[in-house]
């Protein structure tokens, strides 16, 4: 992943040949910026040099936007090639609306996280999968099948992407092997439409979209039409993702208004959902230290990595950040000890999430004063 600081002694070489355009940055308490109330960065105690240099590495990497939010102002935003009000596919991004999404209904009385998933799902009942629980498939230990050929092809190919989620059996025992398994939180679909009673897509529309005026996002359906896609698919804006963040950043509440339980988003980002990864939470990548597993690790016959690794996603930032990430240097990053929010979205599709989670990670620990 590299050291954070090496970033700072490239960044004039990036600057010179990449110089941002479109950043806005305001006076403190005068304009608004798609919704957002402005600031320079000094006066939100930001580094306007080190932002910048990152500004310029993120455009020479393929970024469409990068944009910086700090004690509830927009301090940074630079947009590259889209509109800034245009959405964008933001791939597994997705997942961790996915996972507010199950906030909402737990708050509601609709499900609980230690539901089996087969009282909303009848196919896996009285089969190896009836043990699994709703916890288990926000922490990626629910043990059901995953292969790459299933996850990156057959899921993608199939028209109905839930049915073919919910098809597939159970590989190992539920809570022993952790994968990064799309057709598993797929599944999360059948769950959330069983329990809301709602197509998922319009619950996500009337009681998170809508509350947090992310007026530029909607969730997707497959081609049947009858299935959200709940592990990617959402297509959003720079903007709209730190407004998602700052939901998180103030535990569950926006404006006095509170969307999520305290205690869920404690539980999603505040720990490791698993010993099985140290870096994961409830469809949230997370900067604690402990076993490490990446998406398509190499592993036994049980499911347990062939390499085993332990350490930390960026060891030179807080342990305390927490990320939503997606395939191609996509991140939502949220930095609670410091108040600070960094979006980044872009089109580079050969970018690794441990490497994402550590180059966005370091715009806040770079311009943070």
């Amino acid at each position: 992943m590299g050291a954070p600081r090496l970033l700072l002694l490239a960044g004039a070489l990036v600057l010179t040949l990449c110089v941002p355009t479109g950043v806005a940055h305001a006076s403190p308490w005068s304009d608004r910026v798609d919704g957002w109330q402005t600031s320079s960065p000094a006066d939100v105690g930001l580094s306007k040099s080190a932002l910048r240099i990152h500004a310029g590495f993120a455009r020479e990497r393929g970024s469409s936007c990068l944009a910086v939010v700090r004690r509830g102002r927009l301090a940074a935003d630079w947009n590259w090639g889209t509109p800034r009000t245009t959405p964008r596919e933001v791939f597994s991004i997705t997942k961790s609306v996915t996972s507010a999404l199950v906030g909402i209904a737990v708050a509601d009385g609709s499900l609980a996280l230690d539901d089996k998933v087969a009282r909303y799902v009848p196919q896996w009942r009285g089969t190896a999968s009836a043990g699994v629980t709703v916890r288990n498939l926000l922490a990626n230990d629910s043990g059901r099948f995953w292969s790459a050929e299933s996850d990156y092809s057959l899921l993608i190919k199939a028209p109905n992407r839930t049915g073919y989620a919910v098809g597939l059996s159970q590989q190992y025992p539920v809570g022993s092997a952790w994968a990064y398994n799309n057709a598993a939180i797929q599944v999360l679909d059948a769950v959330l439409r069983k329990a809301t009673g709602k197509p998922t897509d319009a619950f996500a529309q009337q009681r998170l979209f809508g509350p947090l005026e992310m007026s530029h996002t909607r969730m997707t359906r497959d081609a049947s039409r009858r299935s959200t896609q709940v592990f990617f698919g959402l297509q959003t804006t720079c903007l709209d993702l730190a407004r998602f963040g700052e939901l998180y950043l103030h535990r569950g509440r926006v404006d006095g208004t509170r969307i999520l339980p305290r205690s869920f988003v404690r539980a999603s980002v505040g720990r490791s959902s698993t010993p099985l990864n140290a870096a994961y939470g409830y469809l949230w990548w997370l900067n604690r230290s402990g076993p490490l597993r990446g998406a398509t690790d190499p592993v036994d016959a049980a499911g347990q990595p062939l390499v085993p690794r332990t350490g930390q996603l960026a060891p030179a930032a807080s342990s305390r950040m927490f990320a939503a990430l997606g395939l191609g240097g996509q991140v939502l990053m949220v930095d609670p000890g410091t108040g600070t929010i960094a979006v980044r979205l872009g089109t580079n599709l050969t970018e690794p999430a441990g490497r994402s989670f550590a180059e966005v990670a370091a715009i806040v620990t770079d311009a943070v004063r």
